[in-house]
């Protein structure tokens, strides 16, 4: 890891607080002529390394072009690790197993290498949960995408589909809500309905079926917290009331003190 220095966050500092005053030295360093008021995008300024992340001065995008910017008060060698990389297809289900990606250096060189590929529509739902690939889970309704018309005309078709997510949402509850997880599971039940309200968005019988099978619990669960909430209020209204008798009777208790004494 590089030792931070003055020079560092002073020209950190200024890249992250007056941006603009780096266009002129962009201009000056790769020969371009962009205007001082050109839009520029800030992107997050760390890369990473073998022994953990670096933090680099700046990283930030002009048009089409990205650029990199650091500050060294020495002659140092930067090494900076690419990346491992990989390809998930949604819709496929046919094609390589990896795929050859061309890296284009600002000086024109070209670097190929190979990244693996992997298609989601090839994994099972019990294979899913088998190997914990939840991140698959919001994305598994895309295999019914070209069978739509076929879910709205048959109704086995379609009974078949939501036992499938019924199915799916039993090992849910399993695998969060049994393990003290409810917000996960709300936040993954969220975004598989959400991905299968746009998959779904024209038929409309088929997506109201599913909005049954996988919004029924999180309706539950929100309703449980509704009538638990109001519990607490109604115990914390009680409460109050308790206390404001307490005072009033301590109020008439002094009261009838103070008239004693004047008697």
């Amino acid at each position: 890891m590089r030792n931070n220095t003055i020079f560092d966050d002073v020209f950190r500092t200024m890249l992250q607080k007056m941006p603009q005053m780096a266009i002129p030295l962009i201009n000056e360093v790769f020969g371009k002529d962009y205007p001082e008021n050109i839009k520029l995008k800030q992107g997050r300024n760390e890369f990473y390394t073998k022994d953990g992340k670096v933090i680099t001065d700046s990283h930030f995008q002009i048009e089409e072009k990205i650029y990199h910017l650091e500050c060294q008060s020495t002659n140092e060698i930067s090494r900076i690790y690419f990346p491992h990389s990989c390809v998930l297809y949604l819709r496929d289900t046919q094609g390589p197993e990896e795929m050859k990606l061309e890296l284009l250096m600002p000086d024109g060189q070209r670097v190929e290498y190979k990244v693996p590929v992997i298609y989601q529509q090839r994994y099972t739902k019990e294979i899913i949960f088998q190997k914990r690939l939840f991140f698959l889970l919001p994305f598994y309704i895309m295999r019914y995408e070209k069978a739509k018309k076929e879910l709205e005309k048959n109704q086995e078709k379609l009974q078949e589909m939501l036992e499938e997510y019924r199915s799916i949402e039993k090992c849910l509850e399993e695998e969060f809500l049994y393990q003290d997880r409810e917000k996960e599971y709300r936040d993954m039940v969220e975004l598989i309905i959400r991905i299968a309200d746009y998959i779904l968005r024209d038929s409309q019988e088929v997506r109201k079926g599913f909005g049954k099978v996988m919004g029924g619990k999180v309706l539950e669960l929100e309703s449980d917290k509704l009538i638990k909430k109001g519990i607490e209020l109604e115990r914390e209204n009680t409460e109050k009331e308790r206390q404001r008798a307490d005072a009033a009777e301590a109020e008439v208790k002094r009261l009838k003190l103070l008239l004693q004494e004047k008697q």
